[in-house]
């Protein structure tokens, strides 16, 4: 029986989608539920899976095709008991397929031998060619001196951990290349569906907000001072650590319900305040930066946030993030402190109107009460639109967080 492979139904928010990775191929068998085919939408990666034992019938849509939503990007031949006839006629059918697999491999083997090239099980010249290995550098371990999956691994690790190339430094089976003086390599790669979308919508808030930047500092000691004495047993009551950003979202929870401008959007001529504060959080992943969005974190205690945080850590490292995880938000922070930016001017993310920037904390020479002390710094940048937020709203909201931080009292406060 034959079935149609069709692209995921995307959400409004999304209008198409690009054919990632086929994990099988036309006739490779597949069991329920396994992982068939990847589509890259410029927000997230969706994940197509075999809704039933077969095989890959045809592609239709190849590695790099735009896609649409429930677009028919394939065709499954689902595998039915009763085609073949008997359990016996199968196994015997299977058993003489696989004399047939086995003759031909043989006979590939011994030409290969005849040749004077290496003899590679089928893994073994697959992980070859994905790490650009020349087999014949290979020393075989398997029978008849057989290449295997193993052998190709090591060689991999080996030029690694020399510092090398996997192939060899010296083989007179490549030619010599002569490299003019000063030539300079260069590697072009197609920009993934991602990295376009936040390209084009950073540019745009750029173009289109009036954005500006205030910056204001911090004092993190009373927090530093908070974590380490509480650490402990935060821990053994909620079993995750208390970090930093739990302090940040709450602190700017509290500052957005004092300025509802800051926590506002606007939508084309229409300032839209929004009763509630949903929070997104920065997270860099190897495909780009996503922001998933922690929702009404007025009503969440530290020990909630820190999950969620944790969860969308974990989530967005695995590809694993679903694209209602990313919509909506009123509010940004973004966190360049955790790769040593002392700091930055954040961009907006769109329609929000504000985007607060946390970054290194820093020991430096402060005048307290008239004394010279070190104290653990962090500068703090709020990037907004004038559009809808004025400078005196933007400069008193930092520092509302900034009064928020140095004395966590005030969060439970309200003052």
């Amino acid at each position: 029986m034959s079935t149609e492979i069709k692209a995921p139904v995307f959400p409004e928010s999304v209008a198409e989608g690009t054919v990632a990775t086929w994990h099988k191929q036309p006739g490779e068998a597949c069991s329920r539920d396994d992982l068939i085919v990847d589509i890259e939408t410029d927000k997230v990666v969706l994940e197509v899976v075999a809704p039933a034992d077969g095989v890959i019938e045809d592609i239709l849509k190849g590695e790099g095709d735009t896609v649409e939503s429930g677009e028919v990007i394939g065709k499954f031949k689902e595998g039915a008991k009763g085609e073949s006839g008997s359990s016996d006629s199968k196994a015997s059918s299977a058993e003489s397929d696989a004399d047939s697999d086995s003759d031909k491999s043989e006979a590939k083997a011994e030409q290969n031998q005849n040749s004077g090239d290496a003899i590679l099980s089928p893994a073994a010249r697959k992980l070859a060619d994905e790490n650009d290995v020349d087999p014949s550098a290979v020393k075989g371990t398997g029978k008849d001196g057989r290449v295997t999956k193993e052998d190709v691994q090591n060689h991999v690790d080996a030029g690694k951990s020399s510092g090398g190339s996997s192939k060899p430094a010296e083989s007179t089976a490549m030619p010599e290349v002569n490299v003019a003086a000063g030539e300079r390599p260069e590697k072009r790669v197609p920009m993934t569906r991602l990295r376009a979308s936040i390209a084009k919508r950073l540019v745009n808030a750029q173009q289109t907000a009036a954005m500006l930047t205030t910056f204001n500092e911090v004092d993190m000691g009373p927090i530093m001072e908070l974590r380490k004495q509480y650490q402990d047993s935060f821990v053994k009551r909620h079993d995750i650590k208390l970090g930093f950003m739990s302090f940040f979202a709450k602190a700017a929870t509290e500052a957005l319900k004092r300025f509802p401008a800051v926590n506002a959007s606007i939508d084309g001529n229409d300032m839209v305040y929004h009763g509630y504060q949903d929070v997104g959080v920065a997270v860099s992943t190897e495909r780009g930066l996503v922001v998933p969005v922690i929702r009404d974190v007025d009503a969440l205690g530290l020990a909630d946030i820190e999950k969620k945080i944790v969860e969308y850590g974990t989530k967005a490292k695995g590809g694993k993030l679903a694209i209602d995880d990313m919509t909506g938000g009123t509010f940004t922070i973004t966190n360049g402190g955790i790769f040593g930016s002392l700091l930055s001017t954040p961009i907006l993310n769109p329609p929000q109107t504000a985007i607060l920037g946390m970054h290194k904390i820093q020991e430096r020479p402060m005048a307290v009460n008239g004394k010279v002390e070190i104290r653990p710094m962090m500068y703090l940048a709020l990037s907004y639109d004038h559009r809808m937020v004025d400078g005196k709203e933007a400069v008193q909201f930092l520092v509302a967080i900034k009064e928020m931080l140095e004395d966590p009292a005030r969060i439970l406060l309200d003052v």
